[in-house]
């Protein structure tokens, strides 16, 4: 791994990339694509070092609204560390285009944006406002994968 300002800034946040996984077997999809300038990546959740996923349920009945928040920063967390391994180093990364935040919640749940928050202002503390602030929806949904409370998924510019 390179060492570039974007990882000395995540040492300085004490923040500590997860490893990175590919996808899960049986499955017919890669984390990322890069597409001209754009790195597209998959859907991630909040899968821990062990490869298990440190939260689950639905929002609002299994899990708090915090621990959903904590869910999905960590998944932000799993979403830079495939940035990272696909880029070399997370100074190639130019904007933080789109996320696309999705919520596991009860029926009624409508706070799905500040669920979402926790990725998002991820983004924006390690890439600071001009690259990290980005478009984004933040959606409910009536179940995820494996009872993931949220799956998050992105598109970021890059350098080439």
């Amino acid at each position: 791994m390179a060492e570039g300002k974007i990882e000395q800034r995540l040492a300085e946040l004490g923040i500590e990339l997860p490893p990175t996984f590919a996808a899960p077997p049986g499955m017919n999809f890669i984390s990322a694509v890069l597409a001209g300038n754009l790195l597209f990546l998959s859907g991630h959740g909040p899968t821990g070092p062990d490869r298990r996923l440190a939260y689950r349920g639905k929002v609002g009945e299994d899990v708090s609204e915090e621990d959903a928040y904590k869910a999905a920063r960590l998944t932000g967390l799993n979403l830079l560390a495939t940035m990272q391994k696909e880029l070399g180093t997370l100074d190639r990364v130019i904007n933080v285009v789109k996320v696309l935040g999705m919520v596991n919640a009860v029926e009624g749940f409508e706070r799905q944006p500040f669920v979402i928050n926790g990725a998002s202002d991820l983004f924006v503390e390690v890439f600071g406002e001009k690259i990290g602030r980005h478009a984004r929806s933040a959606v409910g949904m009536g179940g995820l994968p494996n009872d993931m409370p949220v799956e998050i998924e992105m598109i970021v510019q890059v350098s080439l």
